[in-house]
């Protein structure tokens, strides 16, 4: 609860129609609800404070084309591959926690010049854990489209080399770019460019890898996000983890998230069953979100080719039944 000083300043301001005096009595409240925890409230609060100069700056920018990827000396191919940039944060389902964060990250970007005016900087290298196919990738695009930058993949196929000293090379040409061009850089696998240094099993040019990538993003001063993803946290060399403004745990869905990822996928499709069914949410119980969104896929094709106008439980546990068979 805010203190009694802030809210009659509050009211004091509103009914002045003192706006500069509202909106500070507001994000003081706003910063008291923070400091407890209260990170959701705290982040609708700003929404209903801020309204549309939250998003002002990234929506004023356009997205800009990336030119002049960089390449492999040896290959010739890119080091950097640009991804389209579609979906918006209404496709992510996450945890509570992890959507907070993400939604935090977000109004540090959008209010930079803000941070900055105090000597401080948005959150810009991001490392995102868990399980494959629980919206990492995603996450990345939607950061991207959220601030209206161009997203670009790192390829680890063509950064990684066998040859003394061509890797840390690479690496050098993809983070010259990165510190010249604001983009989303997303490095996928990060386990495969920083694995633990005592992993007796790994070349000495992987190694070598390692050291390179520390120094690199130690040194980075540029306006791009750099997102590194990892399905084998575990794997990763412990100095790895200081390196990172900001970790972000994606998990398998909850039950609630089942229901609101089939909520969100069958949102267009006709069906004979709502989606906030338990007894059909509870299928996808240990499921990814990828793996829940290919099983609808397949359902309704099935729909759709066996030239049915609604979707129906038979075409969910058949896809069902296809996937698990695929998996054992």
């Amino acid at each position: 609860m805010a203190s009694g000083k802030v809210l009659r300043q509050l009211i004091r301001a509103g009914t002045e129609g003192d706006l500069a005096g509202f909106r500070l009595a507001s994000q003081s409240i706003i910063d008291e609800e923070r400091q407890k925890q209260h990170h959701l409230l705290a982040n609708d609060l700003e929404r209903l404070l801020y309204g549309d100069r939250m998003t002002t700056p990234a929506q004023s920018r356009k997205f800009h084309t990336v030119s002049n990827l960089p390449a492999n000396k040896d290959s010739g191919l890119d080091l950097l591959e640009t991804r389209p940039v579609i979906r918006e944060e209404k496709d992510l389902v996450l945890s509570d926690t992890s959507k907070s964060l993400l939604d935090e990250i977000l109004l540090e970007h959008n209010r930079a010049d803000v941070l900055r005016s105090y000597g401080m900087q948005p959150a810009q290298k991001l490392l995102f854990c868990g399980p494959p196919g629980c919206g990492k990738t995603l996450a990345a695009e939607v950061v991207a489209n959220a601030l209206a930058m161009p997203l670009v993949l790192v390829r680890l196929d063509s950064v990684i080399s066998s040859f003394l000293g061509e890797t840390a090379a690479n690496l050098r040409k993809v983070f010259d770019f990165i510190s010249q061009q604001p983009v989303v850089a997303l490095f996928d696998e990060f386990d495969a460019l920083t694995k633990d240094r005592g992993d007796s099993a790994d070349h000495g040019e992987l190694k070598r890898s390692v050291n390179a990538v520390l120094q690199m993003m130690d040194s980075y001063r540029g306006d791009s996000i750099l997102i590194a993803t990892t399905n084998y946290e575990s794997l990763l060399d412990k100095a790895v983890w200081r390196r990172f403004d900001e970790v972000i745990q994606f998990e398998l869905p909850t039950l609630d998230q089942i229901k609101r990822l089939l909520a969100l996928k069958l949102s267009g499709v006709r069906r004979n069953f709502e989606p906030e069914d338990g007894q059909i949410a509870s299928q996808f119980k240990g499921m990814s979100h990828a793996d829940i969104e290919r099983v609808l896929r397949r359902a309704i094709k099935e729909m759709i080719l066996s030239s049915r106008e609604f979707l129906e439980r038979k075409h969910i546990d058949a896809a069902l039944a296809r996937e698990y068979r695929h998996k054992k």
